[in-house]
């Protein structure tokens, strides 16, 4: 096949800006590979990309296919690439402006890793820019170790449900937020407490945690400082922690960007197969529907993640 069907954006806008296009399909260079995708997930910062209102990317970098994880079947590889070969099933996140709302998508061999034995491609999909946003977050930003206390913000969410899940693997006790049918999803999910935001505030009823993962910021962010220990931290998702806030409070503070790891990945994946962690996809649409299926995303509440199939 020598072309593609590609989502792309040439403005800024609603839903009706996607439009789909036929692409040449790209070839792999040095150290890359060709995946033919199966599904894609929806993430925040594809919406938030389509309305303009993500600042890293401007009208500059025009037009550009959307999208930015992925699950499917190597197609072909480039030189250098050693780890995966024609036929392997994996899954991806794919750094830079490289879109995956497309029937193929150019992955760096290192942004990789085998797709896990017991999931579909659809399950698969849901996992990389989400899951790894969770563990960088905890891990590398937060420094999570077992015994220690995390509140995790929106826990029903596609980063938030992974965020449970690894929290709960590395043996910490997990507060998180839900509201509705949220609540028993993350008590399913291993939440060792689960408050109703609409209904309880949680700063009066969370003390001294080690660490606050925040996806929310704004208010939530605001009222999270006061149930942090001294010497604990605040990592959020979006905007700048106040470091004079955080400074008052006794605590630390960063903000944190996922970054493509297949290392990691291959890590997560190691958890899915042992059980220990299930990515959730609450809805899954054609990639024809696409902008039905960024609508259900960013209208929520979701439960896991929302998937586009295209291929396989």
């Amino acid at each position: 096949m020598s072309t593609m069907r590609a989502v792309r954006i040439h403005e800024f806008g609603g839903p009706d800006v996607l439009r789909i296009e036929q692409l040449p399909v790209p070839e792999p260079k040095d150290d890359e590979i060709l995946l033919a995708i199966h599904a894609a997930s929806i993430n925040p910062v594809d919406y938030k990309i389509r309305a303009g209102t993500y600042p890293r990317v401007t009208a500059t970098n025009l037009p550009i296919t959307l999208g930015r994880d992925a699950s499917g079947v190597v197609a072909a590889v480039g030189p250098g690439v050693t780890r995966f070969k024609v036929g392997d099933a994996i899954f991806g996140m794919a750094g830079g402006l490289r879109g995956c709302y497309a029937e193929y998508v150019i992955l760096k061999q290192d942004e990789a890793a085998a797709k896990p034995a017991n999931l579909d491609h659809i399950h698969a999909a849901a996992v990389p820019l989400a899951g790894l946003t969770a563990w960088q977050a905890l891990f590398d930003h937060g420094g999570l170790t077992a015994g220690q206390r995390v509140l995790i913000h929106a826990g029903s969410g596609g980063v938030g449900h992974f965020a449970i899940q690894f929290a709960k693997a590395k043996g910490a006790t997990v507060i998180t937020t839900a509201s509705g049918d949220g609540l028993a999803f993350v008590r399913d999910l291993g939440a060792d407490e689960a408050i109703d935001y609409k209904t309880q505030r949680f700063e009066e009823m969370v003390k001294d945690v080690d660490m606050v993962f925040d996806t929310m910021a704004g208010d939530v962010q605001e009222r999270s400082w006061g149930v942090i220990k001294p010497g604990g931290i605040l990592i959020t998702i979006l905007g700048q922690p106040d470091e004079e806030k955080a400074k008052a409070h006794g605590v630390r503070s960063g903000r944190m960007l996922c970054q493509p790891n297949g290392a990691q990945l291959a890590g997560i994946g190691a958890l899915i197969e042992a059980g220990k962690v299930r990515p959730q996809v609450q809805a899954t649409f054609p990639l024809e529907q696409i902008a039905q299926a960024q609508d259900a995303a960013a209208r929520g509440p979701i439960r896991g993640k929302v998937v586009v199939t295209v291929g396989g």
